[in-house]
């Protein structure tokens, strides 16, 4: 089965023989950086007054943001929608494996013996590829492009070399566990199959922080992860400046609990910052410094006005530091109950210091406008019209069929996602999508979703008595007044759309 994708890749790249073009007609390059848990509202392009994001924004003066653009609701949903093109309530959009074992096995829990046993059998029970899948790496090697991922490898939650070599990767460095990601100080990562350790880290759980974040700065080993990733990125693009190529950067930032080596100057002395703040916002500071990086090389080797970079999060906001303990408790800090009609929980109204959801309801897990709006800017010069915004209902499941469109290359038979790439080069985008649909099976903020072209959103707020709430984004992306009472109509269209979506069979299957 293995043997005939093989071919059938081998078929495409004779059919569409990019690496083979002249210089004058290379393929651009793409890079991809995939922030984790980082809320629209944390950029200053979109509004933050405390941390300042020049790079990202320098990105958005100089590209095109996307203003109704949609990740998931959480870590792996979200990865398996981007890797896949396929929305996350299609069939094992939400079955995700186990994450840990790495980490029984360092600490001592289990015995090596032990671990490999257990391995096995977690490999033979997590979710199989089938053969005829293609998936995203693979999209970008039929394309021509040399592929690289760094960061947290794969969609969640514990992968194998094996299996992210048949998500197309040619190049890769990172985590195999996610759970391990939770720690910024590893003993190890992972190259091509090989491990290779960091030099004054030693704890297993790689210096995972309490949730209070009150831990002193730096605490945790010597060889932050971050640092590891953008070095070997930026090694990624000096050795590789005269071929097209792919480059995946699925970081861990701002993901906590909260972890840095040293506080960035511009917070060290703001008082309204408590220690945990202050991390977090280094933390931001940290991921906009790495765009910053990445487009000075860029330029360093003449190959900036070559390259496609992409910037969005997986999902929205969530909160590592202040009154995180409100969401869950669906109250505010002095202990009001909360609702889903005129007193919904939002970062702007509960003391988050950032407000990093903007004003909208909810975060990361709830299917409300903060959980599931991203960030999306695309700056490619020459091409994109510089400062330029597009309300295009798109999502992660998109990037699929764009990098496709991209490559020159047919995007894969029976994908749910759509290339905007007309929208980048400011053509007509004839093909658009009737709706977007994001699924979510936690329950305590809204489960699932489907968005309208028009800006009509339909939420589940009690999956198990079926009530629904109606709102239009594109005039009220804050979700203050429910819609539902005033048009049946559409709920009606809308409700019977998300049950045919939901566990859905896969038609690029």
């Amino acid at each position: 089965m293995l043997e005939r994708l093989a071919l059938f890749v081998c078929l495409l790249c004779i059919l569409f023989p990019s690496a083979n073009l002249a210089e004058s007609d290379r393929k651009p390059n793409v890079i991809l950086i995939y922030a984790d848990d980082l809320g629209i509202g944390m950029l200053s392009h979109y509004g933050q007054e405390i941390v300042n994001t020049p790079h990202i924004d320098r990105l958005a003066e100089e590209g095109i943001s996307f203003n109704n653009y949609y990740g998931g609701v959480f870590c792996a949903p979200a990865r398996w929608s981007l890797l896949t093109g396929m929305h996350d309530g299609r069939r094992g959009g939400w079955s995700q494996n186990k994450a840990g074992l790495p980490i029984l096995r360092d600490s001592g829990e289990i015995s090596e013996e032990e671990y490999q046993k257990r391995m096995e059998e977690h490999k033979a029970n997590s979710l199989p590829i089938p053969p005829q899948e293609v998936l995203l790496g693979q999209v970008g090697q039929m394309a021509g492009y040399k592929t690289a991922q760094f960061g947290k490898l794969d969609r969640g939650f514990l992968t194998w070399h094996e299996r992210v070599k048949r998500h197309g990767w040619d190049f890769y460095e990172g985590y195999y566990d996610h759970q391990r990601c939770h720690g910024f100080y590893p003993p190890y990562l992972w190259r091509n199959g090989e491990r290779f350790e960091l030099e004054g880290n030693d704890d297993p759980t790689c210096a995972k922080m309490t949730e209070a974040g009150d831990e002193p700065v730096g605490s945790g080993g010597k060889t932050y992860s971050q640092n590891v990733f953008i070095e070997g990125i930026l090694k990624y693009i000096r050795e590789n400046k005269d071929e097209s190529f792919f480059l995946y950067h699925p970081t861990q930032l701002p993901h906590g609990p909260v972890a840095i080596p040293e506080i960035h100057p511009d917070f060290v002395d703001d008082e309204r910052l408590s220690l945990a703040e202050k991390k977090y916002a280094s933390m931001v500071k940290m991921l906009d410094d790495h765009v910053g990086l990445i487009m000075e090389e860029l330029k360093k080797q003449g190959i900036d006005e070559k390259t496609i970079v992409l910037f969005t999060s997986d999902n929205g906001h969530e909160m590592y530091y202040g009154p995180k303990s409100t969401y869950k408790k669906q109250q505010t800090v002095e202990g009001e109950k909360l609702n889903f009609t005129d007193k919904k929980w939002r970062t702007s109204e509960i003391g988050d210091v950032f407000d990093g959801a903007a004003g909208r309801a909810g975060m990361k897990r709830s299917g409300f406008q903060g959980g599931i709006q991203c960030p999306m800017i695309v700056r490619w010069p020459g091409k994109i019209e510089e400062g330029s915004e597009t309300d295009l209902l798109t999502s992660h499941y998109d990037f699929l069929a764009t990098l496709a469109d991209i490559g020159g290359v047919p995007v894969p038979e029976g994908k749910d996602g759509i290339s905007y790439l007309p929208t980048l080069l400011g053509e007509d985008q004839e093909e658009t999508h009737d709706f977007v649909v994001v699924n979510n099976n936690n329950t305590f903020m809204g489960s699932s979703v489907v968005i309208e072209r028009d800006g009509w959103k339909l939420i589940q707020t009690n999956r198990k008595t079926g009530e629904v709430q109606l709102y239009n984004i594109l005039a009220d992306n804050e979700e203050r007044e429910n819609l539902e009472a005033k048009y049946p109509e559409i709920v009606d269209s809308l409700s019977k759309i998300l049950i045919r979506e939901l566990n859905s069979e896969r038609p690029d299957l």
